[in-house]
């Protein structure tokens, strides 16, 4: 029987002095906090005309005046590739945010001293986190680690749990597995969650029928078109998600079009309750 590791991960604290998102007028008039919510998956920052440019992820982050984020395939100290940048924390710097950093691969450096090689998902938020836990999920032995990262925030007076993840790319039966490990995971709590991800399945797929059993989809219920995320210069594909429980109403999302990586975002909003 495979055992899950729990990872609990540091995080550093940022003070916000970003503005927060504005009310929905339909909200006018009904108790709740508005939140807006991104998730996108940066390809460490690369898009897809092959830059290599954190600075127009962290420009559009802005422009959607999303209050948490939620990314997938973040180096950190990783490689050439993204020139050793520790990305998570240059996001949270960069935006005067909170951030969380969830580590699903941790390599040795290349040379003694130097900072460990990791590759995950962040978590960034205008509001304090509070409590922040990694679980790794199941793993086939020729996948690739993956994990589910929940954070616990307070957005003005009101409990918020958030959980970001990246599942499996290559293999219908590992990422089904990884999806019922995420309900497991994520069930017998009354809190309010978002669960926003890269979940590498269509919407018709038993692996997302699992997590929409239990979680409502955002996009179904508010979105407009069909909300397509890959490829982002021709999207076909609705694999990007952001899925939430009772005591969040949506009421707004939208799929930004931008070339600052192969998936496009997908920006969501929330009134709290």
């Amino acid at each position: 029987m495979r055992k899950l590791l729990t990872v609990l991960v540091g995080f550093l604290m940022v003070v916000p002095t970003v503005a927060a998102a504005q009310p929905d007028t339909r909200s006018a008039g009904r108790p709740g906090r508005p939140l807006t919510v991104m998730t996108y998956n940066i390809h460490h920052g690369a898009g897809i005309d092959g830059v290599l440019d954190l600075e127009r992820i962290a420009v559009l982050i802005q422009k959607s005046g999303a209050d948490v984020i939620g990314l997938q395939e973040v180096d950190r100290h990783w490689d050439v590739r993204s020139n050793w940048v520790d990305q998570p924390a240059w996001f949270a710097q960069r935006l005067k945010m909170h951030y969380a950093y969830a580590a699903n691969l941790d390599l040795p450096p290349v040379n003694p001293g130097e900072p460990r090689r990791q590759y995950g998902t962040a978590i960034l938020s205008k509001y304090p986190i509070q409590g922040f836990e990694n679980t790794l999920l199941p793993k086939y032995p020729a996948g690739e680690q993956r994990g589910l990262a929940v954070a616990d925030l307070t957005v003005r007076g009101a409990k918020l749990r958030f959980a970001n993840t990246h599942l499996t790319s290559n293999n219908n039966a590992e990422r089904l597995e990884q999806a019922q490990q995420v309900v497991e995971l994520l069930g017998g709590s009354t809190t309010p969650t978002l669960l926003v991800g890269d979940l590498n399945a269509t919407p018709a797929a038993p692996e997302i029928k699992t997590l929409t059993a239990v979680y409502d989809d955002t996009w179904a219920e508010v979105g407009d078109g069909p909300g397509y995320t890959i490829e982002a210069d021709n999207p076909t594909k609705r694999i990007d998600f952001q899925l939430h429980s009772a005591g969040l109403r949506p009421t707004q999302a939208a799929v930004p079009v931008t070339p600052a990586s192969d998936h496009l975002p997908v920006v969501a909003s929330f009134v709290l309750s």
